[in-house]
């Protein structure tokens, strides 16, 4: 088993949660949450702040700033990982500074508290 877990734009967030039940993966966890990467705003976000986008607003001031963000935590069988960056990749790239990141780390354990049932059981599967 594996956690992918995505820094996603706030605006992207309810296309990737479409596209992911779309490719059959319907158990996520999303949070709100600030951050920032390692570049430099570019000052092209003004069209965007001027159209009332809050994340281009907030990007425009200090470079230093945090900047809201969701984070996706998603546990699936190994089998499902490419399909679940895929498509988190396909929904979120842009191109652009701010895209977001993903990552994939060892889930060594799941357990559905309801029932008690264990291991890969819990999970989405396809």
């Amino acid at each position: 088993m594996k956690e992918v877990i995505a820094i996603v734009r706030m605006n992207r967030m309810n296309q990737t949660k479409k596209a992911l039940v779309e490719a059959g993966i319907t158990s996520m966890t999303a949070k709100e949450v600030l951050g920032r990467g390692k570049g430099i705003v570019d000052f092209s976000l003004l069209k965007g702040a001027e159209k009332g986008f809050e994340e281009a607003i907030t990007q425009l001031g200090d470079s230093s700033r945090l900047i809201p963000k969701r984070m996706i935590s998603i546990v699936v069988p190994d089998g499902l990982v490419e399909k679940v960056v895929s498509t988190l990749i396909r929904v979120n790239r842009t191109g652009k500074s701010g895209d977001g990141r993903i990552f994939v780390l060892q889930a060594k354990e799941s357990i559905r508290i309801r029932t008690g049932e264990r291991g890969e059981a819990v999970l989405d599967e396809v």
